[in-house]
């Protein structure tokens, strides 16, 4: 028998289905989730708990007619596959595969494409007022987790979305989880509207009753039931926040009843205010590993047939704050991440020196700012490609206060099958020009524990990048040392070329150096350990020793390390040969690392052509 899944190459597809064969199609849909992203990796618990969602919406809306925009994106596999890309995400973050996030460019159902929470508000609403001022007609709606929504991004949308009386609709994904569980008042405040039974019954009791009089009965009643449903909502949750806001609630809805679902959204489709929406979902649905624990379960890696016994720079992170925890005063922030960051293992021994923000970069570096001026030095751990959401706060909050703050990036570079969003690429050069802040990148894990400590004892703001991956060498025994500030350590002293390398790219100079070493080619190689300030002392060695320069980063060249080195020639009216390596100026698409970066010309063999083409140029 052929599957339902089989029919379903477009939303329409759907229109046609009973109730029963979309609680089928449900199954097999999740099932195809499970098996690619066991086999690929990928988002997990999330998209595993709204599928039942993702049905009732493309069965009631006319996408892409109807504008559904989806907040982070991985929440988005299920509206990927019946949206045509069933076969496609067979590939799923694979190498010129689709994508693990929405994209414009891979199909019309993609509105605005997302891997940063929190933005899907502000962008629907920025469609609902195109289109009125276009007049046209169609639905517009913001699917956003309860995780996304403690973003304060998503509060001035709905703010905004309040104000202006906008035809919209907002869909609440309730499923009391982040990545590593909601944080804040609004979580605690869903908690009480979901599990309030009083409430709810009484809700439900009004909705079957208002659907019981027809549209020719006296509009009095309707507004009468109304009535009683807001007061009745007034005594029994808190707050009635969303209401307050100007958006009419509904909620919460069961979202693992499909049927329910399409009642509802068949209602709100015809409302011409803005609507929110309460669903509440159970994040990984279908797998009871996944339903118990849906924080381990939140993504899962490709499967492998073997993994390094080294750690990863995150456990090293972790570890590392758990050893200077008993010799230094330090308070540590993430922002929804302490599992990403390596942090877990600290909470647990540490909770009263720890605070997760929630996702809130921009309130964390801020609120790390006082930290630090009330006499407490924190440690912010975010990854790289969500620091860029602080920007401001790092400028304004702590370095033209000249507060000492130690900012460790984690996933700085190429980060693989996530793609473009997460890639940590930028914060070098963004972090570059600004004032009263050290910039590192540590060469390997023992490294990162010392420049831990030495951004601990340096009273200043002071930065940290580290890729995601192996730390390469990690001895738990080796007693870290503090570095002296703009100190660079010189691994291998030639006479052909210099490379200045920066932090993951050590190891793969010093890969290369083994194949050139067959050539009789005799290189100098630097551990550009510290970023900003530079070592100007050994700078000026380099130079005068050798003619041809090569600075290799994993980061932009456009303002990064490279460009310092640059300038710094420039400055000094030094003629000598500099070739800048690193991320190209263009956004770098998902994949494996490793061939992301051969690609780029960032492996060692591809570092290895390079520096033999620029030798024989010279000759």
């Amino acid at each position: 028998m052929k599957k339902l899944l089989e029919k379903v190459n477009s939303p329409e597809d759907l229109k046609d289905f009973s109730y029963l064969e979309l609680e089928s199609l449900s199954s097999e849909i999740a099932e195809h989730i499970k098996n690619v992203v066991s086999k690929l990796g990928g988002h997990y618990s999330s998209p595993l708990g709204v599928v039942d969602l993702t049905l009732a919406l493309h069965y009631v809306y006319n996408s892409p007619n109807d504008k559904l925009i989806w907040d982070v994106g991985h929440q988005a596999y299920s509206h990927k596959i019946i949206t045509g890309r069933r076969k496609e995400f067979l590939e799923l973050r694979s190498k010129n595969g689709i994508s693990g996030f929405l994209k414009r460019d891979e199909s019309e159902h993609d509105i605005i494409g997302a891997g940063h929470a929190s933005t899907s508000i502000s962008a629907a609403l920025g469609l609902a007022h195109a289109r009125d001022r276009l007049k046209e007609s169609n639905n517009i709606l913001a699917i956003i987790g309860d995780g996304a929504a403690t973003g304060g991004m998503a509060f001035e949308g709905l703010n905004n979305l309040g104000y202006h009386r906008t035809q919209l609709t907002v869909v609440l994904n309730d499923n009391s989880m982040s990545i590593s569980g909601s944080v804040g008042a609004l979580s605690r405040y869903l908690t009480k509207v979901v599990t309030n039974p009083t409430y709810n019954k009484i809700r439900n009791d009004i909705w079957n009753l208002s659907g019981k009089i027809s549209e020719s009965d006296n509009n009095l009643i309707r507004r009468l039931l109304r009535k009683t449903e807001e007061g009745i909502k007034g005594i029994l949750t808190p707050g009635i926040l969303f209401e307050e806001l100007g958006l009419r609630y509904i909620g919460p809805i069961d979202g693992t009843n499909i049927k329910d679902m399409i009642d509802v959204f068949t209602s709100v489709k015809e409302m011409k205010t803005p609507v929110l929406v309460h669903v509440h979902t159970m994040k990984g649905k279908g797998c009871t590993k996944a339903e118990k624990n849906s924080v381990k379960y939140y993504s899962l890696s490709p499967s492998k047939k073997s993994s390094s016994s080294i750690s990863n720079y995150s456990n090293v992170f972790g570890d590392a704050l758990i050893d200077f925890a008993e010799l230094h005063e330090f308070k540590c922030v993430t922002a929804a991440m302490p599992i990403g960051t390596g942090m877990d293992s600290f909470t647990k021994k540490y909770a009263d020196r720890y605070i997760d923000v929630g996702i809130a970069e921009e309130h964390a570096v801020t609120y790390a700012s006082g930290l630090s001026a009330g006499g407490i030095l924190p440690i912010v751990a975010i990854y790289s490609t969500f620091m860029q959401r602080s920007y401001d706060q790092i400028f304004h909050d702590c370095l033209l206060q000249n507060l000492p703050i130690v900012f460790c990036m984690d996933r700085a570079g190429l980060v693989g099958e996530d793609g473009p969003t997460h890639h940590g690429v930028y914060d070098i050069a963004f972090l570059r020009s600004l004032p009263n802040i050290i910039i590192t990148a540590p060469k390997d894990g023992n490294e990162l524990k010392s420049l831990l400590l030495s951004g601990i004892k340096s009273n200043k703001a002071f930065s940290i990048r580290y890729p995601k991956g192996s730390s390469i060498l990690y001895d738990p025994e080796l007693e870290p040392e503090i570095l002296k500030i703009g100190s660079w350590e010189l691994l291998n002293h030639g006479n052909d070329i210099a490379i200045l390398a920066v932090g993951s790219m050590v190891h793969v100079a010093k890969s290369t150096l083994k194949l050139l070493e067959n050539d009789n080619i005799n290189i100098t190689l630097v551990n550009c350990r510290f970023i900003k300030p530079l070592d100007e002392k050994m700078l000026e060695e380099i130079f005068k020793n050798h003619k041809t320069i090569i600075t290799i980063e994993e980061g932009t060249v456009l303002g990064g390390f490279g460009s310092s080195i640059l300038e710094y020639a420039s400055f000094n009216n030094i003629r000598s040969r500099i070739n800048v390596l690193g991320i190209p100026d263009k956004f770098i698409q998902h994949g494996p690392r490793n061939e992301l970066l051969d690609d780029i010309g960032l492996s060692k063999n591809k570092l290895y052509t390079t520096i033999k083409e620029i030798l024989n140029e010279e000759k």
